[in-house]
């Protein structure tokens, strides 16, 4: 048998094209071009099956990709489309002549019921090959089935509800265990719940269909001929094995409601439109005599299901009594009429029909048409023939249909993914809400589209809606790019001109205080917005200018404010002489510019608040940079003015630790003016060293004497070490200052003298005290009576200087015996060296034959060597290189002059004559050779070179030479 899926016969001549709404046309639209690049796929693609069955076709289902036929009266094939080529037959063994009057198919393509015209009904499961006749459904002749989707599953069906042609809808279930030869039935109950009648009496049930809503509530939709009736109810919780009793019971004492119609075609069928598996249908088509109900399915309303109800009028020719249809079924926005010989759509938004698919009459006429609601696909067939109906991409023109109906969002949902329609559809909107003077929603709808700006901005400002054409600018800003600076710049200031305007019309109404209100909070909030943020900040001079031309000085604080333009908001308020808020506003930014800027205002009028802001920032201000604000306040010389610039100079010095000079030279400036008392002890605070000192010494003396502070001008000469000026000046203030002062060079005894003489000539000829001079000579060590007497007068008698002389005598006297004292204790120690020396001469060493020396550890007599007294001993060559690094470089060049002369001068000779020769020679011509051998023992061996001072000056020494440390450090790694 050939492949029951194959390519298509003839794609031309078996494919039908559906575009429902209009035409494949591409619109073209400002800011878009919309290139069609590859032809349309058609809605509905017919494709005939290359399959010829053995017999007849009687009866075909299809559900989760599950394909089941019955082909004449006793063969059923079974296909599972995902593996079309192993095709599975199944006899009925049926030896009557009963024929398949229907079958059903569950929604997991695992159940199939076959109802017989004989009254029976046959189960085959999916993984059986075994056909199981139904002994409780024996006597019915079933019609309809309606599947369990919520508790179906692979092995059972969960409870589901069949429907007779008596018109008694049962309920049931079917398991798919077969057990053994006496094992349990399929049908594990049958029992009857509901009888559905029409005038006549019970009428058969041509179709059912049971549902769970989203919100848990059970629904089942019955029709007969004539009728459609609505079961709604809510099964207990946890009632689910109970099935479907507990929703009919609900109508045991009132029928159902239900719709009626008069024509009858003598059969109806019920079509779902389910968008997802398991989940509850949106919508209905009922194909019943006068033509097809359709519309939605409204899970929560209360009452009935439907909504939006429309009646599609079968056309001329369909109908009872004429080419009746023969099946239907429902897709997304289309329901498709199978008639005998052609397959009509018609779109459910338009009730336009939109194809008209004509069968060749060499396949028969055509007997049913079923929907695989899993996959999508459609199918139809004849006695000999089986069609398919792929459906592919069926809202894509979707959008243009709900946009003619004015149904927008919906129009948005089905091009959200296609930016040319999405901005027709938003345009189309804009301009329906501007014509219904919706001018607000307009605005932010053509905010969105790609319309000329120019021609929206014109549209709103012709109709004089001033809010509308605000909103519509604002969305624009809200959607320009970080690029678009000039078109953003030209957006914030146009918009704040529409806002300053409306509110300065509002302003001055009493009567629109509300709206005054409610305009400004928006202008506030497109001031503060984050969106707007970075280009507000940009254009924001052209808004200042704005505020400022419309005299908005509130929103002029505000919006500085807001761009923390904190200069501006300062500037402000002083101008209006708001000082303290100003400085609230510096002292809340903490921002040294605006101090240093604002500072010389401030300072006029709130002076301590300044100073106590300036103190809380602490080194977070320049001190020199206040510097001239502190002055011209301090200019006028008032007490509080000088006390506020000392307090905060004070604070800089002390707490702060200021050293630079300027500061410090302004605070003995006003110590200077203001407080005289604190000026010298800030000058003994700073101390006596000029080099520590961070005021000007000059300039700190010339400012003391223009001022008269004689005090300050001696400590100011104490420091620069001027002595002699700070004794001239100090004996005009204090002779007791004078006397510190004549102290103060420690070092120098003559200029001490001599101070002390400035002293003493004073206190005489000024004072003419003569006990005051003796004090003062026995205040000095210095000064000697002899010293002091020429500045008395002749008239004084000795009598006065009796003390005095006796007591320089009795120190002269003391003086002479020290010296005496001394002479002999130097003749004593003289003494004692000349013997030492004549002891020295007679001492000797002796040096054992195995000695070594105590640098290279070799035996010492080998080589010329040097024996210390300390005991250690060297070869001369050793000793030569242990000194010769500790040596200073001039006494290492006489080193190594002496070692080169010593190796250019002669040998000694042997014999006197010889001898006296050559010293003679030497004596001639340089140094001779002995005297340069005491040379070169007077540096190398002055003094043992572990135990002299050469050790001592080493101590600092690196073990390891700076210049060979790298190449030492690598030899250790």
């Amino acid at each position: 048998m050939a492949s029951i899926l194959d390519e298509y016969e003839d794609s031309l001549s078996r494919s039908a094209v559906l575009q429902p709404g209009c035409p494949n046309v591409a619109i073209p639209h400002s800011g878009y071009v919309n290139a069609q690049l590859e032809k349309e796929v058609p809605i509905f693609t017919k494709q005939r099956i290359d399959f010829t069955p053995s017999e007849r076709i009687t009866s075909l289902v299809v559900s989760c990709n599950q394909l089941c036929m019955s082909l004449g009266k006793d063969s059923l094939l079974r296909i599972d489309l995902g593996k079309a080529s192993e095709p599975n037959h199944v006899e009925l063994g049926r030896k009557d002549d009963a024929k398949v009057h229907k079958m059903f198919l569950d929604h997991t393509g695992s159940h199939l019921l076959i109802a017989l015209s004989s009254t029976e009904v046959l189960y085959v499961n999916r993984n059986g090959q075994k056909v199981r006749p139904l002994a409780r459904w024996k006597g019915q002749l079933v019609e309809s089935v309606g599947w369990n989707k919520a508790l179906g599953t692979e092995s059972s069906t969960g409870p589901i509800l069949v429907g007779t042609a008596q018109g008694q809808i049962f309920e049931a279930e079917l398991s798919a265990s077969e057990g053994g030869l006496f094992g349990p039935a399929p049908d594990l109950y049958f029992r009857p719940l509901y009888v559905l009648n029409e005038e006549g009496g019970p009428a058969p049930v041509c179709s059912l269909e049971a549902e769970r809503g989203p919100d848990g509530r059970g629904f089942v939709i019955a029709t007969t001929r004539q009728r459609l009736f609505q079961f709604i109810g809510r099964a207990a919780e946890g009632a689910e094995a109970q099935g479907f009793s507990g929703l009919f019971a609900a109508y045991t004492d009132h029928p159902p409601p239900f719709r009626e119609f008069p024509s009858n075609l003598g059969y109806s069928e019920l079509a779902f439109y389910t968008p997802k598996l398991r989940s509850a249908p949106r919508a209905f088509a009922w194909m019943m005599g006068d033509g097809v109900l359709y519309g939605s399915l409204d899970c929560g309303r209360p009452d009935s299901l439907l909504s939006e109800e429309r009646v599609w009028e079968y056309p001329e020719g369909v109908g009872p009594g004429a080419s009746p249809p023969l099946a239907i079924v429902l897709t997304q926005f289309h329901f498709l009429l199978l008639l005998a010989d052609r397959v009509e759509a018609v779109c459910t938004l338009t009730g336009q029909v939109v194809l008209r698919d004509h069968f060749l009459e060499k396949f028969g006429p055509l007997k049913h048409m079923v929907k695989d609601s899993s996959t999508g696909q459609l199918w139809a067939y004849t006695e000999r023939a089986v069609f398919r109906y792929h459906v592919q991409r069926e809202a894509r023109d979707v959008w243009r249909t709900y946009l003619d109906m004015n149904r927008f969002d919906l129009a948005k949902e089905y091009c959200r993914e296609r930016p040319d329609c999405l901005d027709t559809v938003l345009a189309r909107e804009a301009d329906f809400c501007f014509r219904q003077h919706r001018y607000l929603e307009s605005a932010r709808c053509y905010a969105l589209t790609q319309s000329y700006f120019e021609e929206i901005a014109l549209k709103f400002l012709e109709a004089r809606q001033e809010e509308a054409l605000a909103e519509f600018l604002q969305r624009k800003l809200a959607s320009l790019k970080p690029s678009e600076r000039t078109q953003a710049t030209l957006l914030t200031t146009w918009l704040t001109e529409l806002y300053l305007s409306r509110l300065g019309a509002l302003q001055g109404d009493p009567e629109a205080l509300n709206l005054y209100r409610e305009t400004r909070e928006r202008f506030r909030a497109f001031l503060i917005s984050p969106r707007h943020k970075e280009w507000l900040f940009a254009s924001r001079a052209s808004i200042h200018e704005l505020l400022a031309s419309h005299g908005d000085t509130e929103h002029m604080v505000y919006f500085a404010v807001i761009m923390q333009d904190y200069e501006r908001v300062v500037a402000y308020h002083c101008q209006h002489e708001a000082y303290e808020e100003a400085l609230d506003v510096l002292s809340r930014h903490r921002d040294p510019q605006l101090f240093y800027k604002f500072s010389p205002i401030l300072i006029r009028h709130i002076p301590r608040q300044l100073v106590d802001a300036w103190i809380e920032l602490g080194n977070r201000l320049d001190a020199r940079q206040l510097i001239p604000a502190l002055v011209n306040y301090s200019q006028g010389g008032e007490t509080q003015q000088v006390s506020q610039a000392i307090r905060y100079m004070e604070f800089c010095v002390n707490v702060l630790g200021e050293t630079e000079q300027a500061i410090h030279n302004y605070l003995l400036s006003l110590y200077a003016r203001g407080q005289p008392a604190s000026l010298l002890a800030y000058l003994e605070q700073a101390g006596a060293s000029p080099h520590r000192v961070h005021y000007d010494l000059k300039y700190a003396l010339r400012l003391c004497a223009e001022h008269g502070h004689h005090r300050a001008c001696v400590h100011v000469y104490k420091v620069l070490e001027l002595y002699e000026e700070a004794v001239d000046l100090a004996l005009q203030v204090d002779v007791d200052l004078a006397k510190q002062c004549a102290d103060l060079p420690e070092e120098d005894e003559e200029l001490r003298k001599k101070l002390w003489l400035k002293i003493a000539r004073h206190v005489v000829q000024e004072e003419e005290d003569v006990q005051t001079a003796m004090a003062c000579l026995a205040s000095c060590p210095l000064l000697k009576i002899e010293d002091v007497l020429p500045f008395f007068p002749d008239f004084v008698t000795i009598d006065h200087f009796k003390e005095a002389i006796c007591s320089s005598l009795k120190a002269y006297n003391h003086h002479i015996q020290e010296l005496q004292r001394e002479m002999e204790e130097a003749t004593a120690s003289a003494q004692r060296i000349r013997r030492d020396l004549q002891e020295l001469r007679g001492r000797y060493g002796t040096v054992e034959p195995q000695d070594k020396c105590a640098t290279c550890d070799f035996p010492l007599l080998n080589r010329p060597f040097y024996l210390f007294l300390c005991g250690h001993m060297f070869h001369a060559d050793c000793l030569l290189q242990a000194v010769r690094p500790g040596l200073p470089a001039y006494k290492q060049a006489r080193l190594e002059e002496l070692q080169r002369k010593l190796g250019a001068a002669p040998p000694p000779a042997k014999g006197s004559a010889r001898a006296k020769e050559a010293e003679g020679g030497a004596a001639a011509g340089g140094p001779s050779r002995e005297q340069l051998k005491a040379d070169l023992d007077e540096l190398v061996a002055a003094e043992c070179v572990y135990c002299g001072e050469l050790m001592i000056r080493s101590i600092d020494r690196p073990f390891i030479d700076p210049q060979r440390y790298e190449e030492e450090h690598l030899s250790w790694l």
